[in-house]
């Protein structure tokens, strides 16, 4: 059996004072404190020492034992082990808070209107904007470029669809880029009377992307501390980032080190040069990154109908999807990882890319295991698929509010395929776990949306009534689990953190809302009051 843990110098003496007085960092009282361990207790107040939690039990119990400097009245308030996200995109969200936000526009238009308020605020270089969806326009097409074209004829332009399997390039762009009309499939550049539309999918996609002129350190420095700001004040305290070439990792480790970035990383590799070198040398395992993973593609994006089916789309007959990489070369890294003791986590949205993923890591796996291989998003399944998640122990790693971001249009992509898609509950069954993220910047970054989409089934308005295919719901108590312990045992790091116990790091937040009694309705506007990381008060509502 597999197992990473973190570095943490944790005294034995500090677990051997004398009963009376043991001085605390910090010292929690007057909470409801839900514990998330096995148990699934509660307490009313929590010690804090060195980073770890101490002590937990009622206010009398902690007051008796322990005395600190440091003591907070939580005033009856809730709290929680701090939040993980086990799917997202830490890094990207940071920089796409410094692009045009397309997010819910209603029309092209109004994204002209927008890029040339950003282009005014912001001439120079390359014109960058993300989040659009067709899906939600009057007409629910791709657009082309010839509006672009026409107000930046000299400016490169280029706007990432909200799934990021998806850009619309203008001509300057495209010139730029030197990507030709046959460079690619059909499948992956939209052409109109065999000329170029601009819209760009899957490899073609990533292809215009590499001609964007790179980030600069410094401008990631400030996206990644952006990014912490804003995930802390939503309870986030742990992030899985999903796939990072070898340098922005490096990046990540020098800020960690020099104590300016403390949001925890579990990050997992892309399969570069330099990542694939790491395999030689093992996991990194350090007290806030852990590399022990690498990330993979199977298949595209639902929502631009590059999810590869196993039979043509209800809605496009003409198209099964895409897969983005070939079987051998997936056969290939995910057998270099096992032979390394590294996980694999690979992009599945469509039931022919989770058959296809399933088959090679049975084929790897052999039988039960505790690799924790995981399928992520898993959103299409064929019936028969279901059970090998749990005869292979492959874990499925979910986003819930992909399920209440596509239920919109989904039907009209797959139609009676639906059934077997989003379907939480039924996946949660066949390993008894499973964890949850959000896949951020592509959904929100409030872990409280994850947990309110996966419980209730329906989008923040309360819509549909009748919930969307309330079957798979899951429960209150399993859509904590898995924003919290599930989320750190899918990172190999259940015994350092995701649930309140003596000896684990002290992560934690408070919120306004009892997430295990509220109304349903009361749940989507959750406020997070506090956020603790290490033992330290790192985001404090005003």
């Amino acid at each position: 059996m597999i197992k990473y843990a973190l570095v943490m110098i944790a005294s034995t003496i500090l677990f051997n004072m004398p009963a009376h007085g043991q001085k605390a960092d910090l010292i929690v009282k007057n909470a409801k404190i839900y514990t998330v361990d096995p148990e699934f207790s509660t307490a009313g107040a929590v010690a804090v020492k060195d980073g770890l939690f101490v002590g937990i039990g009622s206010d009398e119990e902690i007051l008796k034992k322990y005395t600190s400097d440091n003591i907070i009245d939580a005033g009856g308030k809730t709290i929680y082990p701090g939040f993980i996200d086990a799917h997202c995109h830490f890094l990207m969200y940071g920089q796409t808070l410094q692009k045009a936000n397309l997010r819910d526009t209603k029309s092209f238009d109004e994204i002209m209107e927008i890029l040339k308020k950003h282009y005014q605020e912001n001439p120079e270089g390359w014109l960058e904007g993300t989040g659009w969806d067709h899906n939600d326009w009057p007409v629910k097409e791709f657009p082309d470029n010839r509006k672009l074209n026409e107000l930046f004829p000299d400016v490169p332009v280029v706007l990432t669809r909200i799934d990021g399997h998806a850009v619309l390039a203008n001509k300057a762009a495209i010139q730029a880029s030197g990507i030709r009309a046959n460079d690619f499939e059909e499948s992956e550049i939209i052409r109109e009377n065999g000329k170029m539309t601009g819209i760009f999918l899957e490899n073609a996609a990533d292809a215009l992307k590499k001609a964007i002129p790179p980030v600069s350190r410094k401008g990631k420095e400030t996206a990644l501390m952006k990014a912490q700001r804003n995930c802390f004040a939503v309870g986030l305290t742990s992030v899985h980032d999903a796939g990072l070439p070898h340098d922005d990792i490096a990046l990540i480790d020098s800020l960690q080190e020099k104590g300016n970035l403390k949001m925890r990383i579990y990050s997992m590799m892309s399969p570069d040069e330099k990542n694939m070198a790491q395999l030689v040398k093992g996991p990194i395992v350090k007290p806030r990154l852990h590399v022990a993973s690498i990330k993979l593609y199977a298949d595209g994006a639902l929502g631009s109908r590059g999810a590869k089916l196993l039979a043509p789309y209800s809605d496009a007959p003409e198209t099964s999807g895409i897969f983005v990489n070939e079987k051998d070369y997936l056969t290939s890294i995910c057998q270099k990882a096992y032979e390394a003791g590294f996980q694999i986590n690979t992009h599945c949205i469509g039931d022919a890319a989770v058959k296809r993923m399933l088959d090679i890591y049975q084929e790897i796996l052999g039988g039960p295991n505790d690799r924790r291989w995981r399928i992520e998003h898993a959103q299409i399944v064929a019936p028969e698929d279901f059970a090998r998640f749990g005869q292979y122990n492959v874990i499925p790693s979910v986003q819930t509010t992909h399920c209440t971001s596509d239920m919109y249009w989904a039907g009209d992509r797959i139609g009676e395929r639906i059934k077997y898609a989003y379907a939480y509950k039924q996946l949660l069954d066949e390993n008894g776990w499973l964890p949850n993220g959000s896949d951020f910047p592509i959904e929100e970054i409030n872990p409280i949306l994850g947990f309110y989409a996966g419980v209730v089934r329906k989008d923040p308005a309360g819509w549909p009534p009748e919930r969307f295919q309330p079957e798979n719901a899951i429960s209150r108590k399993e859509a904590l689990r898995a924003m919290t312990i599930w989320a750190a045992k899918a990172a190999f790091e259940e015994n350092e953190k995701g649930s309140i116990e003596p000896g684990k790091l002290a992560d934690f937040v408070m919120l306004d809302t009892d997430l295990m009694e509220a109304k349903e309705d009361q749940l989507v506007n959750s406020k997070v009051l506090m956020t603790v990381s290490n033992g330290e008060v790192v985001y404090r509502k005003e």
